[in-house]
């Protein structure tokens, strides 16, 4: 038995979310990403002395959505506080954040891994402001204060989770939540989620929590897994060699695979909190915090619940349609138009998901309505036109946005249902494939299949498949 699997490992996540708002937290200053550097910040971001804040009012609305969308209990009354430290990124010294009553309070989010469910608390969601970005080359450092200003919420957790598969899944829940109700677009390479991870490992059955390390930053899913693997091997591995976990920040270090020391960290850094008294206290009314519930979408798992229960879907369809609330959407109106759910997600997953793959596009780029994917399935189940046409039709309405039914009169592309017609053009491929009737006669029958193939030839891929298969096989049994 490996070492390894005598020892548990203990997982916290923190989040950081930037807020969907156009304007910063506390000034009028964009919120757009990018920009030439110090262009979206004015004295309030900057800290400039007689400069004064005043509270985004989008900002409590979507601190409260995000609370309620995890389950979390509401302050009614919280307020600002200044989290005190000195680094370039931070030009008035201090960071606007929420110390001893934060917004929001003891939620949970259920998880799903290898198909069970697993319920993971959150501490807290406070609001924030994030900081500037910092710049390094050889030549010194550069302060772009673009960023600074821009509101926040940190989602901290339970340490509750105790694998990198479970950090994963936490991770990917919480934004899809925060995607679906709007107060995000999360884009991690924008870097508007943001992880850091807490890890500590201790021996199974302890109860006692083990010295934990922070991982900084981590800007990728995969790169969470890779940097929980490495550094709970690690932490295990120097237990077992008889030496100690010290308390410190460390970073995911691509090039070499590990996890990397960047500096020692105490039990409690002295922040020297205290209230800001420039900002007036946020008191929210019942009614208010009501209203804000009653606003918030079917979130994924309830969809995907949904989905499998009103439409029949599997549990793996189900969850890939709800993965994107763009992409929910787009299927369910596309089941209003034909009312055919397992055909809409087929050709969704088989074909639309493919060609967004191949051209690097987001669901939104999707360059027809759902109707019209609706209307092509009615095609197919009128038996206007057959399955192998409807690609052909689909592949003409991603590069046109037209009308199936419209494509199929200007092609020419209807489904030959005639029998009449299938019968003789039946009779004329008999007749010029002698050796694969002789084969189909003399028992073998996959010689059905090429004959099969020439009537679909020469309609062109028109004829009814079923219909043709009928005759030819009705034909057959008169010549034997």
């Amino acid at each position: 038995m490996s070492i390894y699997s005598n020892y548990e490992t203990v997982i916290g996540i923190e989040v950081h979310t930037e807020l969907s708002t156009n304007t910063k937290a506390f000034c009028s200053c964009t919120t757009k990403f990018g920009g030439e550097e110090n262009t979206h910040c004015c004295p309030v971001c900057v800290g400039m002395p007689g400069a004064m804040p005043v509270l985004n009012e989008k900002v409590v609305e979507y601190g409260v959505r995000a609370g309620l969308a995890t389950n979390c209990s509401i302050n009614k009354y919280s307020y600002q506080d200044r989290k005190n430290y000195f680094y370039p990124d931070l030009a008035k010294g201090y960071q606007v954040t929420q110390d001893k009553l934060p917004l929001c309070y003891d939620g949970h989010i259920d998880i799903e891994v290898e198909d069970k469910i697993k319920r993971i608390g959150i501490t807290r969601i406070h609001l924030e402001e994030d900081t500037g970005k910092l710049t390094h080359d050889q030549d010194g450092s550069l302060i772009d204060y673009n960023r600074c200003g821009v509101p926040l919420i940190e989602t901290v957790s339970e340490p509750d989770i105790n694998s990198a598969q479970e950090a994963r899944a936490y991770l990917e829940t919480l934004r899809n939540i925060f995607i679906y109700i709007g107060v995000s677009d999360c884009k991690m390479n924008e870097g508007s989620f943001r992880t850091d991870v807490n890890i500590s490992v201790r021996k199974k059955g302890d109860k006692e929590l083990g010295t934990r390390t922070e991982m900084k930053n981590l800007n990728s899913f995969s790169n969470v897994v890779k940097s929980i693997e490495a550094e709970t091997k690690r932490q295990i591995d120097l237990i077992e060699a008889g030496g100690e976990v010290i308390q410190e920040t460390r970073r995911w270090d691509e090039a070499s695979q590990t996890t990397v020391s960047m500096r020692t960290k105490g039990e409690a850094a002295d922040y020297r909190y205290f209230r800001d008294e420039d900002l007036r206290p946020v008191i929210l009314e019942d009614q208010y915090i009501e209203n804000i519930g009653k606003s918030l979408p079917e979130l994924a798992n309830a969809k995907k619940a949904r989905y499998m229960e009103e439409y029949d879907l599997n549990d793996y369809d189900a969850g890939q349609l709800v993965e994107s609330q763009k992409i929910a959407k787009f299927f369910e109106d596309a089941v209003e138009t034909c009312n055919n759910p397992k055909e809409v997600a087929n050709w969704i997953m088989r074909e639309i998901f493919r060609l967004l793959d191949e051209t690097e596009k987001e669901e939104a780029a999707i360059p027809f309505e759902a109707r019209l994917l609706g209307e092509m399935i009615k095609l197919i189940d009128a038996g206007t036109i057959s399955n192998n046409i409807a690609k052909q039709v689909f592949e003409e309405m991603w590069k046109t946005g037209k009308n199936p039914e419209a494509i199929v009169e200007e092609k020419g592309l209807k489904q030959i249902n005639d029998d009449d017609a299938l019968i003789e053009m039946a009779k004329e491929v008999l007749d010029s494939n002698e050796q694969s009737v002789k084969d189909y006669l003399g028992g073998n029958k996959r010689a059905l299949k090429a004959l099969m193939g020439q009537m679909m030839k020469k309609t062109r891929g028109k004829a009814n498949p079923q219909k043709v298969n009928e005759i030819l096989v009705n034909m057959l049994k008169e010549m034997e």
